[in-house]
């Protein structure tokens, strides 16, 4: 019998919330069932696994985040949609630690394509052709935001820079203003036939 009120939305947002809560890699169909009070079958009436599960979680994660970015993004040109680009990924890895790790669940390439990877593919090319990179410059540049950023938010998350000075906010400034100096003083080669840069969608780099 299919328990009154459980939908795959609202077992998606739980699980969200519970990888907040007890870390991505914890949650499972039976750990939601607990969350619940319902048995583990009942749930398999909406979910076809824990890995199913996860998945879904992932999906949400890259949709929530895409459009906390966009909307950090609006209006915003160069240096000030960078640092409105990194600071929207670091606040949401730090406010949503589960959601975070969930992003960066690797995804079959259909799944992948379908998901909101698209949209953080075509906002970071967006951000980086503000600062008139041609290829392969513009994808050399895709990874190395995405490798700086992810590394940065992993120690923080892990505690790397709590005891240590100059505290961990003033790196991240530097940080980004080293990035934007750096994107700005890129030598400019001629330009290089590639594939469309959105073909392939974006996921935070894997640990």
């Amino acid at each position: 019998m299919v328990r009154v009120g459980l939908t795959p939305e609202r077992l998606t947002r739980a699980g969200a919330e519970l990888a907040d809560e007890v870390g991505f890699d914890q949650v499972t169909v039976s750990a939601l069932a607990r969350r619940f009070d319902v048995k583990v079958a009942s749930l398999y009436s909406h979910l076809k696994s824990s890995q199913d599960l996860k998945t879904r979680i992932a999906l949400f994660a890259l949709e929530e985040l895409a459009d906390r970015v966009a909307a950090a993004l609006a209006g915003r040109a160069g240096k000030d949609a960078l640092a409105a680009f990194a600071d929207a990924y670091r606040d949401y890895a730090r406010e949503h630690p589960g959601r975070y790790a969930a992003a960066r669940l690797r995804l079959d390439p259909e799944t992948a394509a379908a998901s909101a990877g698209v949209r953080h593919a075509q906002m970071t090319r967006a951000i980086l052709r503000g600062y008139d990179l041609t290829e392969p410059d513009q994808t050399h540049a895709v990874r190395m935001l995405g490798s700086v950023f992810h590394g940065y938010v992993s120690l923080e998350l892990a505690g790397g820079f709590e005891h240590s000075a100059p505290d961990a906010q003033e790196s991240w400034v530097w940080i980004v203003d080293s990035l934007d100096a750096l994107l700005r003083n890129i030598p400019r080669g001629p330009s290089r036939v590639t594939p469309p840069p959105d073909a392939t969608p974006w996921q935070p780099p894997q640990s």
